[in-house]
């Protein structure tokens, strides 16, 4: 392969091996509900392109660690310590992102997404970039971004309407509820569903929340068993396995055209719209109050809107200045100069 080598590994994020001409990566962040950092981006994108370049690949697997999550999206916890203090590192960060959903879309192999868990904001744009996904009947899928002081237009917005429709695209993005397994085959989200509750030997069909987190935490005989959904997932690669690599490479380039066209000529002005937004209000009481283990204020930020105050800047626009030592572009808000303390 000479210069197209693939090289997999020094990871620390995520898992990755190759075998029987399947691919494997998984994130591994499990303590963290599989969510992904600046650095997980960058792995991710590595994995993919190595996957891509080994001939002896035919298929490449993406699942999560664990049982509980497929992958929930960026890691807010990240985005509140770095991104809302610096709004333009969310540029460089978007481009990261955009890269990693391309080594999906570009790679030349099929990718199969296995949901071992919730697929959530990102973590859903991510099997949504897939081209098949297979889910476990205990996880959901579903967008926050309007919960959280964010727009899913990193991939949601492109290809909701394009997979289930106009109306349930807008359900999902603009309501933000959870989608469970049996909705979201109906609705097209994936491909297959596997059962994967069992109370003791018995396999539970379509289980209930609270059975649900019952299995997750081995109560009461519940327990998760992954055995179905990994039978499934192993045929479908076995079918692509028994396919020519050429056709079907061009394939998946020609089936992706649609999410091509509503991917290039919107993601370049939402990594420009989402860098500026990190600097505003919405963004700041988002990730505050997930990191903050507290309920979002949305009923505050609406009375400022009402009543006719900017909702744009944190303590209102910078309009004051300080006749003791000079400083300009004070917020409206403040009765005391934030540099020497002076009164306003």
């Amino acid at each position: 392969m000479g210069d197209f080598t693939p090289a997999a590994g020094g990871f620390e994020d995520i898992l990755y091996s190759a075998k029987d001409g399947i691919a494997t990566i998984t994130l591994n962040r499990p303590k963290v509900y599989n969510s992904y950092s600046t650095r997980t981006l960058k792995e991710l994108t590595a994995a993919f392109q190595a996957a891509s370049w080994d001939d002896a690949v035919q298929v490449i697997v993406y699942t999560g660690a664990g049982t509980r999550a497929f992958c929930t999206g960026g890691d807010v916890k990240e985005y509140e310590e770095k991104y809302t203090k610096r709004p333009h590192d969310y540029w460089k960060y978007m481009g990261l992102f955009r890269g990693y959903l391309e080594s999906i879309l570009h790679g030349g192999k099929p990718v199969i997404a296995r949901l071992n868990g919730m697929a959530v904001g990102g973590g859903n744009e991510s099997q949504l970039a897939c081209d098949l996904t297979v889910m476990a009947e205990h996880a959901y899928v579903g967008q926050v971004g309007t919960s959280v002081g964010s727009v899913a237009c990193g991939g949601a917005t492109q290809w909701l309407p394009l997979v289930v429709g106009d109306k349930r695209a807008r359900e999902m993005v603009l309501m933000n509820p959870r989608i469970p397994a049996k909705k979201a085959l109906e609705w097209g989200l994936v491909n297959a569903v596997a059962a994967t509750v069992r109370l003791n030997d018995q396999w539970i069909e379509d289980p209930a929340p609270d059975i649900v987190e019952k299995a997750q935490n081995g109560a009461d005989g519940y327990r998760i068993d992954t055995s179905r959904l990994d039978e499934v997932v192993a045929s479908y690669a076995k079918n692509l396995k028994d396919k020519f690599p050429e056709c079907t490479r061009y394939t998946k380039t020609q089936t992706n055209v649609l999410k091509d066209f509503a991917w290039n000529t919107t993601v370049g002005h939402a990594q420009d719209w989402l860098a500026l937004h990190f600097a505003s209000v919405e963004p700041y009481e988002g990730m505050s109050a997930f990191v903050e283990k507290r309920k979002v204020d949305f009923a505050g930020i609406r009375a400022k809107l009402a009543a006719g105050e900017s909702t744009e800047f944190l303590h209102g626009p910078y309009t004051k200045a300080c006749a003791t030592c000079g400083a300009k572009g004070l917020p409206s808000a403040f009765s005391h100069c934030g540099l020497c303390g002076a009164r306003l």
